[in-house]
């Protein structure tokens, strides 16, 4: 099932009232569970169907607390928190037997007018993309939701291969482009990736992502369905099983679009 039939699931199921049933295909499978990129993709489609008229997510602040299984039911739930005249905070979640599995809140916001403006210019000084040349579909090894995407590695190396550095920097877009590019499909891109640390051991080992906060930076120029997207991330501390990683996002024109950061648990012992 290709990104935009999982967006219309979603948003049906919530369609009518506050919560219903969805059910994510092994295609976006990472491991037994879901990857983490498209639960929270999912949660943003179905809290910006409540909106009541258009606004910009800002923040959006996802909390991955327990297994979310592929091929099987669960129930996607959205509240609206407040809608003010210029701000909406959202929040949803999927659960499975009862437990809660994801936690999302965004925050909507309207632009407005200010005497303030820094724009940031910061470049990513990456060479343009060429082709998708990351990891070979291996099964049993490389997680299926990466047959959706294109990941050109500049620098950086591969999970597991004992690297130098632990940062990452590259290139990513769907392998097969959707009609349209919104917030949504950018979610399910940006943490495409792998946890950039992961490069540094010579051992396969699990890692989770426990927290993760994206912010979207506007105003930026429409994204077409085949553009590349530059990535680069950097552990800001990683020690004692955990990993503090921050990720920038640029658009195919050089703008920065988006801000992440994630704290991932790492099970390397």
């Amino acid at each position: 099932m290709q990104i935009d039939a999982m967006f219309e699931q979603a948003v049906a199921a919530v369609q009518e009232s506050d919560s219903g049933v969805i059910t994510i295909p092994k295609a976006w499978s990472q491991g037994r569970t879901v990857y983490g990129g498209m639960s929270a993709s999912l949660l943003y489609v179905a809290m910006q169907s409540k909106l009541r008229s258009p606004k910009h997510m800002r923040s959006l602040n996802v909390n991955f607390i327990g297994p979310l299984l592929v091929e099987k039911p669960s129930t996607l739930e959205v509240e609206v928190l407040r809608e003010g005249k210029n701000v909406t905070q959202v929040m949803a979640k999927l659960t499975q037997d009862g437990k809660t599995a994801v936690m999302a809140q965004a925050v909507f916001a309207l632009d407005r007018e200010s005497k303030i403006l820094v724009d940031n210019k910061e470049p990513h000084n990456l060479p343009a993309p060429t082709k998708g040349k990351f990891i070979p579909p291996i099964p049993g090894i490389v997680p299926k939701f990466i047959a959706h995407l294109d990941l050109d590695l500049v620098e950086g190396g591969m999970p597991f291969s004992g690297s130098k550095t632990s940062d990452t920097k590259g290139w990513i877009r769907f392998k097969k482009a959707p009609e349209k590019i919104e917030d949504g499909h950018l979610i399910a891109l940006i943490d495409g990736f792998p946890c950039t640390v992961l490069q540094t051991l010579r051992w396969p080992a699990p890692a989770s992502t426990m927290n993760w906060n994206i912010e979207f930076l506007h105003p930026h120029a429409p994204i077409k369905p085949t553009d590349w997207l530059a990535y680069t991330s950097t552990p800001r501390q990683a020690a004692d099983g955990y990993c503090h990683m921050e990720s920038d996002i640029w658009d195919a024109s050089g703008r920065l679009i988006a801000i992440s950061r994630q704290v991932v648990a790492v099970f390397d012992k």
